[in-house]
């Protein structure tokens, strides 16, 4: 049995899902444990349980990975009471480690949404509510002959995506003067001598989150001994980060069919809905968990349908004739998390062991 690191199977999904995208409420990440510990077993759940612990030490997990943190606010005392105190308790007696990937796995394209589009078979996907404010530009100089290799080492660090592109950046020749002091050991040029040399100014653009790696990156790569870079913060929509999805069904479907089809898909009891003010959807937008907050960018977006969970009564109204609301509910919409997790710990690690849970923690019950 393959024994690895918890730190490198948190790195593996934070590769994936940067905390820097969770939402400032969230509390991912690692909330118990010892990240440097070698352990040969994870269990992958939605929301941590009593039951859930005990699975976990019934069948030697040693680590839980949930898509709900257990610990949303700080704890002021471990005294057993209350579920959460209790659950912790139990985990350090027993040497379990707990980490959450929450809003970050929501936020991220190829995240919780996007597994649960797959399911319900849209196509063309697209983030209903891309985020801003994310993205920064790098501009440096470099000496013509060394550019392929400094570009190259920021686009390995993560630069130059846009979109489905990559590699992305504007090259212009010029110029470039400095004169080196007594102290300095230039590259080129003589000390205390002004020196003209053939530069290309490289732009390229990158997530804020990787600030430090591009700039390690740049610094390492670059011949010169002062390296020359301007950082400026952009208000680009970042259209790979952000809330919900929209897509597209393959042929348009007739709405009582495709709600059941859903009912189907996601096994719940009960689908809560407005009015059927359309007989045929084709464009549906999706929000796993709770997504009220998403329904007028669903209308926005032209969308036939939007399904979420946790939509209040008077939300209800806001659909006001121009969508079609179905309530299928939380963990209904998000329970296709586990299976995302495990496939991107499997990717990395292909024989480590992992357990999907056979708890359903839904706490609402259907009569």
């Amino acid at each position: 049995m393959k024994h690895i690191k918890i730190s490198d199977i948190i790195k593996c999904i934070e590769e994936f899902a940067p905390l820097h995208l969770q939402e400032s409420y969230d509390n991912a990440g690692l909330v118990v444990g010892d990240k440097e510990k070698e352990i040969s077993k994870a269990l992958v759940c939605i929301d941590i349980t009593d039951d859930i612990i005990d699975e976990a030490i019934n069948n030697s997990c040693e680590l839980i990975i949930s898509h709900h943190p257990l610990i949303f606010k700080g704890l002021k005392k471990l005294t057993g009471n209350g579920m959460v105190e209790r659950i912790v308790i139990k985990a350090i007696k027993n040497d379990i480690a707990i980490y959450s990937a929450h809003t970050n796995l929501d936020n991220t394209f190829l995240g919780v949404n996007h597994i649960f589009a797959e399911k319900l078979g849209l196509k063309e996907l697209k983030i209903l509510a891309p985020k801003s404010n994310l993205l920064k530009k790098l501009v440096t100089f470099v000496p013509n002959d060394h550019l392929q290799n400094v570009r190259t080492s920021l686009f390995d660090a993560g630069a130059g995506h846009i979109g489905n592109y990559d590699n992305c950046s504007f090259n212009t020749k010029g110029t470039g003067s400095f004169r080196a002091s007594e102290n300095t050991n230039p590259f080129v040029g003589n000390k205390n001598e002004l020196h003209f040399e053939g530069e290309t100014r490289l732009e390229t653009i990158f997530p804020a989150w990787q600030e430090n790696k591009i700039i390690n990156s740049l610094i390492a790569s670059h011949p010169y001994e002062e390296v020359a870079y301007d950082i400026y913060p952009l208000d680009n929509t970042h259209h790979q980060v952000g809330s919900g999805m929209i897509g597209i069904l393959e042929s348009e479907t007739d709405t009582l069919e495709f709600l059941n089809k859903v009912k189907e898909i996601t096994k719940t009891d009960c689908i809560r809905h407005t009015n059927i003010i359309k007989d045929k959807v084709k464009k549906v937008a999706i929000c796993g968990g709770s997504g009220s907050f998403l329904l007028s960018s669903a209308i926005r977006n032209n969308a036939d349908v939007f399904i979420t969970g946790d939509m209040k009564y008077h939300e209800f109204f806001n659909a006001d004739g121009k969508i079609i609301i179905a309530d299928i509910g939380h963990y209904e919409s998000e329970q296709f998390t586990m299976e995302l997790i495990s496939s991107i710990i499997k990717e990395k690690f292909s024989t480590f062991a992992i357990r999907l849970t056979e708890v359903n923690t839904n706490s609402i019950k259907y009569l």
